[in-house]
């Protein structure tokens, strides 16, 4: 069985050292890989080149260069990568936003956490879905 890889667009250093340090707490052989933007996010999945991508985003939204939503719609609109799970993961909780996001084809809409505790439960939920049940494709 692949190594499952969850690609992670976040801008905020502070985000991703919590995330690396809340799924390094809980356990698990996934490999997270991080970008700081929707440019770099998109430069990797090219990079790939013909080789399958096995996993999915977790995606800001408010990022520099090239936002969540810019991302997003890229994604779903290319045949190679529109298949890919994302997970919208940003402090945004307008209604309309959250509706956009699902319009452009957002697989779920998750709000940050407000705490480490908060971000820990979003890590197992996270892994006993997407990891655990969920059949991933590539």
């Amino acid at each position: 069985m692949e190594q499952c890889v969850i690609l992670v667009a976040e801008d905020d250093a502070d985000d991703r050292f919590l995330l690396q340090t809340a799924f390094e707490e809980v356990g698990g052989t996934e490999k997270l890989t991080f970008t700081e933007n929707g440019v770099e996010l998109i430069e990797y999945l090219e990079n790939l080149g013909n080789t399958p991508f096995y996993g999915f985003i977790l995606l800001d939204l408010n990022m520099p260069r090239k936002d969540g939503r810019e991302v997003l719609k890229y994604l779903k609109q290319h045949i190679k990568y529109k298949r890919i799970p994302i997970i919208i993961f940003s402090t945004t909780k307008n209604e309309i936003e959250v509706l956009r996001c699902y319009e452009l084809g957002a697989n779920t809409y998750v709000r940050k956490p407000a705490n480490y505790d908060s971000l820990i439960k979003f890590v197992e939920d996270i892994r006993r879905y997407w990891i655990n049940h969920a059949l991933l494709s590539n």
